[in-house]
């Protein structure tokens, strides 16, 4: 509908795929060449050149400028699709063959789901042609072109960009035509410096090196089925997209886009406690090496630098108060039943309780070679946004009125010591009152939500524009009342006293 400034245009653009239509969160770590981050290099095209300049720059700019070898080079092209009444892309097929010196077998067609690009339901698309690079020793990777073999990787998607597709679902013809092409530099530095995955190219070995020194762990090695080096590569990712995603604005969070970061981080901790064994925060502490391998393109990475540190540092705080729990209620499911699946109430539990997101629970269950009920772990999601949606404002933030502080006063109930807000680790409390939202009671059950009044507690309470901690109190097991958990939601604070306000999980709690 515009005139372009410019009909033509490069680019290298920050990519993050770790949610929606495109993906690539589940298999990182797992294999050599996926990445939540990764920069997409790109050549365009708007109503100027088409699929003759695409096609031959991209052969003269690998073959002769970088000179990789021809005979690795396979080629895919539209192989037409009936129900939108496309024919094959004879046209791309036949400017590979004439104007290049591919060998012609190495020229495949593939359907819709490989060689047809479209963002979205609606909106331009059009035909793409790919190119695969072959890195096997003997050059017999031929046959597992567009199968997800490590060794057959596809490193340049040529995008023809001629139709429009409508809401009806049909394809009109644009009246101008257009390129938009992507290739992973990620994919091309292996390529060019010769390296079996990715993450041996020096895009990553300075993040590895750090993540050596600070965890004391041996050097890594690149193994796929070794949970060292898993970890190694989920980490240096994780931290490379956190990076990225939070100069850019974005923040970790309880929904949409700030959940997906939420999610990154809260994997790449559990590998640095559980599999690193380190105690405290560690992600924070990469956020120089990915300086160092990103700054110079990317500036305004270099420019927040400590703020960047600071969010994940804070981030990272949070989520470890619950992780050994977590990792303990996991442990339990693993152990119970038919020893082959994570019921669906412990992976509720896990998420509602622990904060460990379905998709982090599901990757430690895959590593024991177990499956998550899943689709029980949605009904009781939905049940669980049926009871807050009916829950009202009122009823989440529990509020003591003064009457009931002057009561706490004239019981000689003393102010709630709250000195270790700014500390770690556990704290002995006894429990001075329980409010249910009417009346003081002498106990809390599961039957609602309650506020709980203690002596002393570490959870700092929301004030000052500072949202409050959450976290847990537990009973430990006694002969007269049994044992008692009871999960902190919210804190806020009342004149001298602080307020727990949350449910019971397991047993009850006494006064």
């Amino acid at each position: 509908t515009d005139k372009p400034e410019y009909p033509r245009a490069v680019n290298t653009q920050k990519c993050i795929r770790a949610g929606g239509k495109h993906n690539d969160l589940e298999d990182v770590g797992r294999d050599t060449y996926h990445h939540t981050f990764f920069e997409m290099l790109g050549n365009w095209s708007f109503g100027d050149y088409f699929k003759e300049d695409a096609i031959k720059w991209a052969w003269k700019l690998f073959t002769d400028v970088w000179g990789i070898e021809k005979d690795r080079l396979y080629v895919t092209v539209f192989s037409g699709d009936e129900k939108d009444g496309l024919e094959a892309d004879v046209e791309a097929e036949n400017l590979w063959k004439e104007l290049t010196d591919i060998d012609h077998s190495h020229i495949t067609r593939w359907d819709r789901k490989d060689n047809f690009w479209e963002m979205g339901n609606t909106g331009p698309c059009g035909p793409c042609s790919e190119i695969h690079y072959d890195s096997t020793s003997d050059k017999s990777g031929g046959h597992l072109v567009n199968l997800d073999d490590p060794d057959v990787i596809e490193i340049w998607n040529l995008v023809f960009i001629q139709y429009n597709r409508s809401d009806d679902g049909t394809l009109t013809p644009l009246p101008s035509k257009h390129v938009d092409t992507g290739m992973g530099l990620e994919r091309i530095v292996r390529v060019l410096q010769g390296k079996n995955s990715n993450y041996d190219t020096d895009l990553w070995t300075p993040i590895f090196a750090d993540i050596t020194k600070l965890t004391g762990s041996p050097p890594y090695e690149g193994k796929l089925d070794n949970q060292t080096d898993i970890a190694y590569r989920v980490l240096a990712d994780h931290i490379r997209c956190l990076v990225v995603a939070i100069a850019d604005g974005g923040r970790p969070g309880a929904a949409g886009r700030e959940y997906v970061l939420r999610r990154i981080l809260r994997r790449g901790v559990r590998h640095a406690h559980q599999t690193f064994g380190v105690d405290g925060p560690l992600l924070y502490k990469l956020v120089p090496s990915v300086v160092e391998t990103l700054g110079n393109v990317f500036p305004e990475i270099t420019e927040n630098q400590s703020q960047i540190a600071k969010i994940i540092f804070d981030e990272e705080e949070s989520f470890l108060k619950t992780l050994d729990r977590g990792i303990e209620l996991f442990e339990k499911a693993a152990a119970v039943g038919n020893g082959s699946c994570i019921d669906a109430q412990s992976a509720f539990t896990l998420h509602d309780t622990f904060g460990f997101p379905i998709d982090l629970t599901e990757v430690m269950a895959k590593e024991r070679s177990l499956t998550v009920d899943r689709d029980g772990y949605e009904l009781l999601m939905e049940k669980a946004r049926e009871t807050s949606r009916a829950t009202s404002e009122t009823d989440k933030k529990m509020q003591l009125p003064p009457e009931v502080l002057g009561k706490f006063t004239s019981l000689q109930v003393l102010p709630t010591n709250d000195e270790q807000k700014y500390g770690s680790g556990v704290t002995n409390s006894r429990v001075k009152g329980i409010w249910n939202g009417k009346d003081l009671v002498g106990k809390a059950d599961s039957s609602a939500t309650f506020g709980i009044i203690l002596n002393k507690t570490p959870l700092y309470a929301e004030q000052g524009g500072q949202v409050g901690d959450t976290g847990l109190i537990v009973r430990e097991q006694c002969s007269i009342n049994g044992r008692g958990e009871f999960l902190v939601e919210e804190t806020h604070r009342y004149g001298d006293y602080v307020l727990h306000v949350g449910r019971v999980l397991e047993g009850k709690l006494f006064e």
